[in-house]
């Protein structure tokens, strides 16, 4: 049996006496361009976040991604490379690490959204300030920007 810290941090694992590591689970997610939108999902806790899902065991970061886009919203994209990665702190005795790719979509199917959300938007990446949502998705929408992905 894993040594956790404490309770409230179930996150941190004894590798060592007195040393703790955290053990996060691994969420792949894509800044999505379809011409200048993006598509964002509605979760359980009502925040909107990015396309994508946890890494599973024997998957690339890249084709977790591509499998879960193609899942939530029926797409077949081109995932490029990371870009921005940040721990996520759900609520105090739960974090994720998310690792967020860019990626396109040039079809011409608007998105359909799986039963693992509760709606979803298509958004000009100027507006995603007033959502709500966590920062740090807002900021790798930002980056994106900035690097030219909708342009």
């Amino acid at each position: 049996m894993l040594n956790t810290r404490s309770d409230a941090e179930p996150y941190l694992i004894e590798r060592n006496p007195g040393y703790f590591e955290y053990q996060l689970p691994i969420s792949v997610k894509a800044v999505i361009a379809w011409g200048n939108r993006l598509p964002l999902l509605k979760n359980e806790r009502d925040e909107w976040e990015l396309p994508g899902g946890k890494l599973e065991l024997g998957e690339t970061p890249a084709r977790t991604l591509a499998r879960e886009i193609r899942e939530e919203l029926g797409w077949d994209t081109s995932v490029t490379d990371p870009y921005h990665a940040w721990v996520y702190r759900i609520r105090p005795d739960r974090h994720v690490f998310v690792l967020t790719y860019l990626a396109r979509y040039d079809g011409d199917t608007p998105p359909a959204y799986s039963h693992e959300h509760k709606e979803l938007v298509l958004v000009h990446p100027a507006d995603v300030d007033a959502l709500t949502m966590p920062q740090d998705y807002k900021t790798a929408i930002h980056q994106a920007v900035d690097r030219g992905h909708f342009a």
